[in-house]
């Protein structure tokens, strides 16, 4: 593989400003939204612990997500090339955050259930997971612990 270099720029702009600015910890919200370039504004906030709006996404949520999606990815990709059909695909994932004086993250348990092709190597299928995970930029990225518990079925 290539060692090249790649880009991200998004754009964070904070819209909870109700008039008062921040001159006290409840006197803002903390509603944002994330763009870059042409694609659709995500609208995020803190998480509703800390004073937000629950039905935004909040950077947890999308440090999870990230982390699912980029490993699903790379199964794919690799289920392709070893000619494994994967029907359906739902992560229903799981992170751990601590708070504290320095909070963070402690672990994220993806919890895939897939569906393949009848007659497709289930043990080869769940094998992929291991190589998905040591190619996945995201979970190498981070200085916790990903991991993954598939269940894997045939369609009917």
């Amino acid at each position: 593989m290539s060692h090249r270099e790649h880009h991200y720029q998004v754009k964070v702009e904070w819209k909870g400003n109700k008039g008062r600015g921040t001159e006290a910890y409840k006197a803002y919200d903390r509603l944002y939204d994330i763009t870059a370039g042409d694609k659709s504004p995500i609208a995020g906030s803190s998480d509703p612990a800390f004073l937000g709006d629950a039905s935004c996404w909040n950077p947890e949520d999308l440090l999870v997500a990230s982390a699912s999606a980029c490993h699903k990815l790379w199964y794919l990709h690799l289920c392709a090339e070893a000619g494994i059909s994967v029907y359906t695909y739902i992560d229903r994932a799981e992170g751990t955050m601590r708070e504290g004086e320095k909070g963070c993250f402690t672990s994220i348990v993806l919890k895939p259930d897939i569906t393949l092709r009848p007659g497709d190597d289930i043990d080869r299928a769940v094998a992929l997971h291991h190589r998905a995970h040591e190619l996945c930029f995201i979970a190498n990225s981070l200085n916790f612990p990903v991991t993954c518990e598939p269940t894997i079925l045939h369609s009917l």
